[in-house]
């Protein structure tokens, strides 16, 4: 069987297509890459909220032991004790 000339548009149009599908896979790529990092931005973050809630609960403690029940504002650096 002989072959047969595409006509030129013909072979622009494959090649626009295939420079455009090479985009879309390279920009796939891209995102899967950038979504690998952003899960593991995730878990580290996680990891120091526990780490911070755990702090907060120990100095809770440590402040209820101290001071009794009740309630502390910061902006005054005061504790009121509930009644």
């Amino acid at each position: 069987m002989q072959a047969k000339k595409l006509l030129k548009e013909e072979v622009s149009t494959l090649q626009q297509f295939q420079v455009r599908n090479n985009e879309i896979i390279g920009g796939l790529g891209s995102i899967e890459i950038r979504i690998k990092e952003l899960k593991s931005q995730k878990k580290e973050l996680l990891y120091e909220f526990d780490k911070l809630s755990k702090d907060q609960n120990e100095i809770a403690k440590e402040l209820e032991g101290k001071y009794g029940t009740g309630n502390i504002d910061l902006d005054k650096g005061e504790f009121t004790p509930i009644a």
